[in-house]
C-alpha cells in the first residue's frame, strides 16, 4: 500500500528545523516500510510503501504513535491518505520508461 502522510507542527512557532524533523520521523517509523521525504518546508509530507497487507488505520495509528517521542512530539499528522489520481508509482522494481 503506498500512502501519503502530511504532518504539521502542532504550536504556531517558526518551522525552522522541519527537514531535521522530517528525517527524525523517518527514522521512527517501521524499518520495514519504504519512506521517502518528499517536502518539509513548514510541513512535511512523507510517502510510505507497505508491501505486506498493512491498511492505512495501522499506519495512521503506528505514525500517530511515533509522533509522541519527545523529539517530535510538536508535529501531528494532518492526513494519512493514498497518493491522487495521477501521482502514478511504477510497482516497484521496474524500470522507468525511455
Amino acid at each position: 500500500m503506498l500512502v501519503e502522510l502530511t504532518i504539521r507542527r502542532t504550536t504556531s512557532e517558526p518551522p525552522n528545523n522541519s527537514p531535521i524533523d522530517g528525517v527524525r520521523i523517518l527514522s521512527l517509523l517501521p524499518a520495514q516500510w519504504r519512506k521517502e521525504l518528499t517536502a518539509a518546508n513548514g510541513e512535511i509530507v512523507v510517502r510510505v510503501r507497505t508491501e505486506d497487507d498493512t491498511t492505512i488505520e495501522q499506519i495512521r495509528v503506528k505514525v500517530t504513535a511515533a509522533l509522541t517521542a519527545p523529539e517530535v512530539s510538536h508535529w501531528e499528522l494532518a492526513t494519512c491518505d493514498t497518493p491522487a489520481i495521477g501521482h502514478h508509482e511504477p510497482p516497484a522494481g521496474s524500470a522507468p520508461s525511455p
